[in-house]
């Protein structure tokens, strides 16, 4: 089957039980861009634009879990633990990718992977 128009994109809801919190962990821990917008329970964030929704209390369950594909696993982690970035997994080599997860304030987890070292 071919879908009968383009993808624009595709971007996840997370559910946030504190968005200015969530915001100032996603922008000064993680690295991402707020939004130019913010409707005061509802607002996204972008790393290399590329963005997540931020809904507070709202749409979604808390504990969600995202794939993040990067170039580089290693150096994301060494941005983010010296940062206080809530490290569930340090870097770990799987079949599939070189895996890092970190979570958010919320539980949510962002699955950080890139290619698995040879």
């Amino acid at each position: 089957m071919s879908f009968p128009t383009n993808v624009e994109m595709i971007d996840p809801i997370l559910c946030v039980s504190d968005l200015m919190r969530s915001i100032t962990y996603y922008t000064e821990v993680l690295g991402f861009e707020a939004a130019d917008w913010n409707t005061g329970d509802f607002t996204s964030v972008a790393l290399a634009g590329n963005g997540i929704y931020l809904a507070q209390n709202a749409q979604g369950q808390p504990g969600t879990w995202i794939w993040v594909g990067v170039g580089n696993v290693r150096a994301v982690y060494e941005l983010y633990q010296p940062r206080g970035a809530i490290i569930r997994m340090p870097p770990t080599k799987y079949p599939w990718a070189l895996e890092l997860q970190v979570e958010d304030p919320d539980g949510n987890v962002l699955r950080f992977g890139s290619d698995p070292d040879a």
